[in-house]
C-alpha cells in the first residue's frame, strides 16, 4: 500500500515576475482580461467589476492589496474566477502557470514567514523560491466587505 503525504493542489500565477497560488478548490476558471468597470466607492485593492453571464464579479488586483507598484491592466493578462466566502472575485495575473500538487508538508505556515499578512494562508518552498498562498476569505477586512457591498448595491 502506498503510504504517501497528503497533497495541497494550488493553481499558480505570475504577478510583477514573482509566483502566487490559490487553492484550487477556491479557483473556477480562467478567462482571458475583458474590460473592467470602476467601481466608485470600492476597496482599494478592487480595480473593478466584470459581468460573467449576467453574474456582477469583483475584479481584485493582488498587486495591489500587497503594495506593488501600480502598472496598467494588459490584454494579456488573465482572470482567474475563485470563490472568496460568499462572492466570486476575478483576480488579475499576469500569466497563469497551471495547478501543481505538492506535499501538505512543502506548505509553511504564513505566520512564520509573513506575519501581518492576513490574507496570506501559507507559503510554498520551491526549487525556485517561495510562493505565498493567498486565501481569499479573508482577502478583505470586515471594513472592506461593508464598502464593497454597498459600492455594488450602488450599480
Amino acid at each position: 500500500m502506498d503510504n504517501q503525504a497528503p497533497l495541497v493542489r494550488l493553481v499558480l500565477f505570475t504577478i510583477d515576475g514573482q509566483t502566487y497560488a490559490l487553492p484550487l478548490a477556491a479557483a473556477e476558471r480562467v478567462l482571458r482580461m475583458v474590460e473592467v468597470t470602476p467601481l466608485p466607492g470600492a476597496p482599494g485593492a478592487v480595480e473593478g467589476v466584470i459581468n460573467i453571464q449576467g453574474d456582477v464579479v469583483t475584479v481584485v488586483s493582488v498587486r495591489r492589496r500587497l503594495g506593488l507598484a501600480d502598472r496598467p491592466v494588459g490584454v494579456a493578462d488573465s482572470l482567474i474566477v475563485a470563490r472568496a466566502r460568499a462572492r466570486r472575485v476575478a483576480i488579475i495575473a499576469e500569466l497563469v502557470l497551471g495547478v501543481v500538487a505538492r506535499p501538505v508538508d512543502a506548505v509553511v505556515s504564513a505566520g512564520d514567514i509573513a506575519p501581518g499578512i492576513e490574507h496570506i494562508d501559507g507559503v510554498l518552498k520551491t526549487s525556485d523560491g517561495l510562493v505565498l498562498i493567498h486565501d481569499l476569505d479573508r482577502f478583505f477586512s470586515a471594513g472592506e466587505e461593508q464598502s464593497l457591498d454597498l459600492a455594488l448595491e450602488r450599480l
